[in-house]
């Protein structure tokens, strides 16, 4: 306890045990005189002269009996019964507060979704050394040591797991099992006060300070009755932990089924990134222009080693491969947003970080007469940047450009609200569209945005009315198009991609619950979407059984047909991650599986890219020759 608080509480407990001391002393039988002046704290009996001499001297432990490791308090299972809220392991070795004599410590317990009925209890005890502790007054009520009570009972505690501490007490694992109450979701306190040993000697409740605490609800709130607040303390409540009604495994069967692909699909690398001159670890999509041609960048490498831009050029039957524009920390370091290019070839993106340190939008154009640089064949034009302001800070995900030459886009952070903005950069300014969130049940950290048939549509991965994220759209003035509820099988979406019919697709993980070893345990996935007007409600088109998806990163792009084209960065039946395509109305084919180093890429973090004659172009963050992505093509 070496904080000011708590230097400030041992002080307030030193004046408050002399009046307690003293109550005690006159109000205890002569035959418990041995025991009247019993500290709050076990620390403290351990420098009480009447208490001292019965402690073993910490040289004198016996080798058996080392110093407990962190363990949390043992249970006695029986089937259907386990841990329903666990505060912690035991410390040991930080200090513990006397549950007899008069003095009650209380701590909070929080219940999810209610409970089956509790049945036990175990907790951390300090006991004198040879003591067993036999009962103890267990009460559970909706204030510390009152307010309405749930149960209230003497009950009897068997102990296990005893090792001796540096001040010479055994520090047990005690259990005791009952027939408790049945809870609804929310915090009560559990109170022990009236413990017995047979020698009669004070037990105490050991103080873990929340340390280890993973259970909803933690750290815990913890009030010893003489002294007021104190660190929470080590234990847990036993019962059924699968009773409540959490959510279980999605069952929506998605509307895609398994293809195989065609015998004609040709895959292969076309550049392997060097993390050298010619960058690194890409992870932004690519833009294929009219003569087939890919530009994109990557986050890292360069000279400056700060990321590029670079375009891979058709030639005969490989490809070259140029180094368009290499960052530096003034113009912008890490472009991480898909390029966008307009009619005259020049290429529009952001940066995550440089300039004020909150990202930039750049644009580059070709060099013309002007010689070409060891950094740099394009020139760039430093159009805006991000003062982490009310113009918001971390601008990345998809742009859109206009037949005008504005450009739209989402910074994840920082604008008006501080979650965040939607811009449109025109006449060399940036116009803050909308600040996130504006009001209850806005979304929050948007994530690019693509044009629609009427109209800007985007996605937040937080906010909105689950705080699992929204679809928005501009069209007619901002609103809400949908609240992603979080459960199966929608979730915080990760993409969004729009077909020429005007339907939105996208990529959204999810979680469920299954009782698993007596534990509510949460599973992970991630579904492909489609929402259409009017009603814009998700239809998940396959999902984490057909998909195999781990949470990492997933991406989706349409091409003119409205097939759907996927990344997944870590699939797990293929380890390295997967291509896929979702073909109307709907046919799901894996594309191809990552191999991995030496001879192909790892973890696809970007959307692919379709060109007219439907071959299919992307990166990859990690692997190849030299470990630092790769960029790669699929053909029919």
């Amino acid at each position: 306890m070496s904080s000011q608080a708590q230097r400030l509480i041992s002080l307030f407990r030193t004046i408050g045990l002399v009046g307690v001391t003293a109550s005690l002393i006159m109000s205890a039988a002569p035959s418990m005189s041995a025991q009247n002046s019993v500290p709050p704290t076990a620390v403290q009996a351990a420098k009480s002269p009447q208490f001292a001499s019965r402690l073993a001297h910490p040289a004198a432990r016996p080798a058996s009996r080392p110093n407990p490791a962190p363990a949390r308090p043992v249970s006695r299972r029986t089937p259907g019964q386990g841990p329903i809220y666990e505060n912690g392991p035991i410390d040991g070795n930080t200090d513990a507060w006397a549950i007899n004599f008069g003095f009650i410590v209380s701590d909070t317990i929080t219940i999810s979704g209610g409970s089956g009925p509790i049945n036990g209890m175990s907790f951390g005890a300090w006991l004198f050394q040879g003591d067993t502790l036999t009962s103890a007054q267990l009460s559970i009520t909706s204030s510390p040591n009152g307010g309405t009570s749930y149960f209230n009972q003497t009950v009897n505690f068997t102990q296990s797991g005893c090792t001796a501490n540096q001040f010479g007490f055994d520090v047990c694992s005690v259990t005791a099992m009952f027939d408790g109450p049945t809870l609804n979701a929310g915090t009560y306190w559990v109170n022990l006060q009236n413990a017995l040993v047979p020698s009669g000697d004070p037990v105490y409740w050991d103080e873990n300070s929340g340390t280890g605490c993973d259970s909803p609800g933690c750290p815990s709130q913890a009030e010893e009755n003489s002294v007021g607040s104190i660190p929470s303390e080590a234990f847990s409540m036993l019962g059924n932990p699968c009773f409540s009604p959490v959510q279980e495994r999605p069952t929506t069967a998605a509307k895609a089924v398994t293809v195989p692909r065609s015998p004609t699909l040709t895959y292969r690398v076309i550049h392997n990134f060097t993390g050298g001159a010619d960058g690194g670890t890409p992870s932004a999509g690519l833009v294929v222009d009219a003569a087939g041609n890919v530009y994109g960048t990557t986050s890292g490498g360069g000279p400056g080693l700060d990321g590029t831009v670079f375009k891979l050029t058709p030639h005969g039957s490989g490809w070259t491969f140029d180094r368009l524009y290499s960052f530096s920390g003034a113009n912008g370091i890490n472009p991480d947003s898909t390029l966008v290019r307009d009619a005259d070839g020049r290429l529009y993106g952001t940066t995550a970080g440089g300039g004020l340190n909150y990202g930039v939008l750049f644009g580059l154009s070709p060099s013309g007469n002007i010689m070409p640089t060891p950094f740099s064949n394009w020139m760039e034009t430093l159009l805006y940047d991000f003062t982490g302001g009310n113009d918001g800070a971390d601008p990345g995900g998809s742009l859109f450009l206009d037949s005008a030459g504005n450009i739209y886009g989402s910074a994840a952070a920082a604008g008006a609200n501080q979650r965040g903005t939607l811009y449109e950069f025109t006449n060399g300014g940036i116009q803050v569209l909308h600040a996130f969130p504006a009001f209850q049940g806005d979304g929050a950290t948007p994530a690019g945005v693509v044009q629609g048939s009427n109209g800007l549509y985007g996605i937040t991965r937080f906010g909105g009315d689950n705080r699992s994220g929204t679809l928005y759209t501009t069209a007619g003035g901002y609103q809400i198009l949908h609240s992603f509820n979080g459960m199966p099988q929608e979730g915080s979406p990760t993409s969004l991609a729009t077909d020429p019919a005007g339907n939105l697709y996208g990529t959204s993980n999810y979680a469920y619950s299954q009782c698993w070893d007596l534990h509510w345990t949460t599973f992970y996935g991630t579904s492909v979407f489609q929402v259409s007007p009017p009603a814009w409600t998700p239809v998940i088109l396959a999902n984490n059984d057909d998909l195999n998806f781990s949470p990492v990163a997933y991406n989706v792009a349409t091409d003119a047909q409205g097939n759907i084209y996927g990344t997944n960065d870590n699939s797990i039946d293929a380890g390295f991650g997967n291509i896929f395509k979702l073909s109307c109305c709907w046919n799901y084919t894996d594309l191809h599986d990552f191999a991995g180093p030496p001879n192909d890429g790892e973890y696809p973090e970007a959307p692919p890219v379709v060109d007219a004659h439907g071959n299919i172009y992307g990166t990859t963050l990690q692997g190849g020759a030299y470990g630092f992505g790769v960029v790669w093509e699929i053909t029919p």
